[in-house]
């Protein structure tokens, strides 16, 4: 399947059966989010998975009762750092330094000019462009996920402060900003499924200058 048969086909499920992605599916979608691009590769989220059925319970609420919440195979939370730090950022470039046997004695003049930049700015500037770049690897995750015939469900209709407390993010230094809820659609209970799929025509989509 195609990236654009794959995308015709997914829908944002509204009723999940309950029953288990495989394991190493959910290992791939992941695994897509992770190398995913993001500005300066710095990669300022996280992605936090929850399959406690306990947990989900609590989360349901939290998400204004939506039933995927409690009948998805898996919940893939994307929390995005809550400020940008320059013991964050040392910690990317040395990284990036060691895996790639480069030496790594001082912070280079570009490692240096992108700190200053990013903490000039405020922390809500900051989290703002955080969060972007986690949506990123969200609509990447989504794409793989389609890829797989896993269905996925953008969620953006929850309280981000109360899942905060929930999960304790804030002493991890995240910030909830998206839920992928994975599963496999009900083949009864949903009034999207069947409906066609409608976009903006693409001779108004795409807009050229020649």
């Amino acid at each position: 399947m195609s990236l654009l048969d794959a995308l015709k086909w997914r829908y944002a499920t509204k009723k999940m059966s309950g029953e288990a992605v495989p394991q190493d599916k959910v290992d791939q979608i992941i695994e897509a989010a992770r190398l995913a691009p993001t500005s300066s590769g710095l990669q300022p989220f996280r992605v936090i998975v929850v399959t406690n059925p306990e947990l989900k319970e609590k989360i349901k609420p939290i998400a204004y009762g939506q039933p995927q919440i409690t009948d998805a195979s898996h919940l893939l939370i994307f929390a995005s750092w809550d400020n940008y730090t320059e013991e964050r950022i040392r910690s990317v470039f040395s990284h990036a330094a060691q895996e790639r046997g480069l030496p790594d004695d001082a912070p280079s003049d570009y490692e240096v000019q992108l700190t200053g930049g990013l903490l000039g700015k405020t922390a809500e500037q900051n989290q703002a462009h955080t969060a972007k770049q986690a949506y990123i690897a969200f609509g990447t995750a989504i794409a793989e996920a389609a890829l797989l015939q896993v269905d996925a469900t953008p969620m953006e209709g929850f309280n981000n402060a109360q899942l905060d407390e929930l999960l304790g993010l804030h002493e991890r230094g995240l910030r909830s900003v998206t839920i992928l809820a994975l599963g496999y659609r009900a083949q009864e209970g949903d009034w999207l499924v069947n409906l066609k799929k409608v976009r903006t025509p693409a001779n108004q989509f795409q807009i050229d200058f020649n």
